[in-house]
């Protein structure tokens, strides 16, 4: 079995979209399939997933993605959620490998990515989709901890926030308060089952290029975390940072 995957809490809010397809797979896994095997076996994806060890020498992997139709995959928490993501959100997935190949090709494989590869990338790993009212995303994008988290409280009965980061969800199985996701924002009155072909549609090289997230400590979402029941959680600015000019951002 995938080192991580016996010890998920699936009582947390963020993995209850994914928990009957990840309950699937780790039954899967404990009949002793591979990884690999076990997402075949559940899973319904654009692609097929194999071990890590079927990419070929001097291949990259989004190019054995895009030509083989292959994903490489790992044993570990890591890959389980990359092969959970390619299930939920199909389009967006091979969307993103596109965009991929649409870069190499403009500027191969250098030691660095460029800035939209990099967006790509963050997307990826650490992306979260924010469906909220108007009040909820100024006061996101303006860092008002206050208005967004106690006095819009109420608000958020009216906000959905689904993660896609794979990377994000494997370090939420170990939850830490500085965790920080870089949302985008969905409309509020699509439905979930559209909103994969909606984020393929909107993808494109040019918008990824302006980096439109907006960073967020996902264990500040109101009924997410316990602590954040007392207002005096968000009065950390370590984690909950102003936005005033040439303040960090966290990234944990």
């Amino acid at each position: 079995m995938a080192p991580g995957l016996a010890e998920l809490d699936w009582r947390r809010p963020w993995l209850e979209p994914w928990r009957a397809a990840g309950q699937a797979v780790l039954a899967a896994q404990r009949q002793g399939l591979a990884l690999c095997d076990a997402l075949n076996a559940c899973l319904k994806a654009p692609i097929r997933f194999v071990s890590q060890a079927e990419l070929p020498a001097g291949v990259a992997y989004e190019q054995h993605i895009f030509e083989a139709g292959c994903c490489p995959t790992r044993e570990g928490l890591h890959d389980f959620f990359n092969g959970l993501c390619w299930h939920r959100f199909p389009r967006t997935k091979q969307r993103l490998n596109q965009l991929h190949m649409q870069q190499i090709a403009l500027g191969g494989l250098g030691p660095t990515r460029g800035p939209v590869r990099d967006a790509i990338t963050v997307l990826d790993e650490n992306a979260a989709l924010l469906q909220a009212p108007d009040a909820l995303w100024t006061a996101l994008r303006s860092k008002d901890w206050r208005s967004l988290m106690i006095e819009g409280r109420p608000l958020w009965s009216q906000t959905r926030l689904d993660l896609f980061g794979h990377a994000l969800l494997e370090k939420l199985a170990m939850p830490r308060k500085a965790m920080t996701a870089h949302v985008l924002r969905v409309p509020l009155n699509l439905a979930p089952e559209s909103v994969d072909s909606w984020l393929a549609d909107t993808l494109c090289a040019e918008w990824l290029a302006t980096k439109p997230f907006v960073h967020l400590p996902v264990l500040g979402v109101p009924g997410w975390w316990p602590d954040n029941e007392d207002a005096g959680f968000y009065a950390d600015p370590a984690v909950f940072r102003s936005s005033h000019k040439g303040a960090r951002q966290t990234h944990d």
